[in-house]
């Protein structure tokens, strides 16, 4: 088991590094004033200056959502290589890794114009994503798989060396759904007519606080203008 856990340890590393290589290779190419211009990750993640092939240099725009995976996918990379000393990265490794897994997911599953910034381009008539995209969605929920295993395989061994007096991570929730369970169990559901009773309560309250709030500020704006000479 802790061979298991050391090689899954490994594998969340590598797959995280692996996502953020991803990054600065040929992301999308787009076709502007008929020619292709190859733009990688980083490129689109960070903005820089890049050549047209009739050697005009263009400052690209950032593409927010790009930036955002590409920040978190580095985040991810070092949770991933603190864990090698650190425990309590365990988790947070594995929460920055399926974010930016599934919204990279989302973007090479979607039309290239809705998330690659083409503004500083003319004339752009179309853009098609590379395979890098799907690739750096697929290393990234790989390293979330990984991620996942590797804690579960390190809170068995916490387990056994605790010879019975821990539990599991999957019998921790069980357990948490069967109490939480007896606990719905327990409440005391309000009538309707009490329900309809208290939103008019709620409402009428809100009214009144409401206008208290305008009144006051109404006042308060006349007692300013007048002090201040201000005619409207």
């Amino acid at each position: 088991m802790k061979t298991l856990r050391n090689i899954f340890r490994i594998l969340t590393l590598v797959f995280s590094v692996g996502a953020i290589v991803l990054f600065f290779t040929s992301f999308a190419t787009v076709t502007s004033n008929g020619n292709e211009v190859t733009l990688i990750g980083a490129q689109l993640a960070l903005g820089s200056k890049i050549t047209t092939v009739i050697g005009e240099t263009i400052k690209m725009a950032r593409s927010a959502d790009i930036l955002f995976c590409f920040l978190l996918t580095i985040v991810s990379v070092i949770t991933a290589a603190l864990n090698f000393k650190f425990k309590g990265s365990r988790l947070i490794n594995i929460a920055f890794s399926v974010i930016p897994g599934i919204y990279m997911l989302v973007i090479a599953l979607s039309n290239p114009m809705l998330f690659v910034d083409t503004r500083p381009l003319e004339n752009v008539t179309g853009a098609v994503y590379a395979l890098s995209v799907i690739l750096t969605a697929i290393a990234l929920l790989l390293a979330t798989v990984s991620g996942v295993v590797y804690v579960l395989a390190a809170d068995y061994i916490e387990v056994m060396a605790s010879k019975g007096e821990k539990l599991t991570i999957p019998k921790r929730i069980i357990r948490f759904l069967r109490e939480y369970k007896s606990e719905v169990k327990k409440i005391v559901w309000p009538r309707p007519r009490f329900v309809v009773k208290n939103t008019v309560v709620v409402l009428i309250m809100c009214l009144i606080v409401g206008a208290f709030i305008w009144l006051l500020d109404f006042g308060l704006g006349n007692l300013i203008n007048l002090i201040l000479g201000v005619n409207k």
